[in-house]
C-alpha cells in the first residue's frame, strides 16, 4: 500500500500532523506534552492542501522576515491554520485548530518550537510533490 501524502511539523513534545486518509478526506493530528490533544477529520481536496502547500512555500522561498499566516482552506470550512513567527533562521508556528470549521467557540490553539527555514521548505516541497504527482 501506497504511504498517503501527509505533513507533520514540531517535536516530541508539540506537533501537529496533516495526513490524507481518502481523496477528499483529511486526518488532522496535534499533539502538546501529551496535555492537549486534537484527532479529527476534515473534508478538504487535494487541490485545497496543494495550494495550502504552494502558498506556504511562496512564504518560506525569499522570508521577509516577517509574521505570516496561512489557513489550509479560504472557505468556513478551514479546520488549521498557521502563523509563523520569526525565529533566528527559521519559524516558530501558532497553530489554530478548529474541528468545526471557522469556529471562534470551539478550537484549540498551541505552539511548535522553531523549525529552521530549509526543513520547512523540504518538507512542504515534499507535500505537494506528493499532491502532484
Amino acid at each position: 500500500m501506497m504511504e498517503q501524502p501527509r505533513i507533520r511539523l514540531g517535536s516530541d513534545s508539540a506537533w501537529l500532523e496533516l495526513t490524507r486518509t481518502d481523496e477528499d478526506s483529511w486526518q488532522v493530528t496535534a499533539d502538546w506534552c501529551s496535555c492537549l490533544t486534537a484527532d479529527f477529520t476534515a473534508n478538504l481536496s487535494n487541490a485545497e492542501v496543494a495550494d495550502f502547500a504552494a502558498r506556504m512555500l511562496s512564504r518560506l522561498q525569499a522570508p521577509s522576515g516577517g509574521r505570516f499566516s496561512e489557513a489550509v482552506s479560504p472557505g468556513r470550512n478551514n479546520p488549521l491554520a498557521l502563523t509563523a513567527e520569526p525565529v533566528g533562521n527559521g519559524f516558530a508556528f501558532f497553530v489554530r485548530l478548529t474541528p468545526n470549521g471557522d469556529d471562534d467557540v470551539c478550537h484549540v490553539q498551541m505552539e511548535i518550537d522553531p523549525i529552521t527555514t530549509p526543513e520547512l521548505r523540504e518538507t512542504f516541497d515534499a507535500l505537494q510533490a506528493a499532491l502532484t504527482e
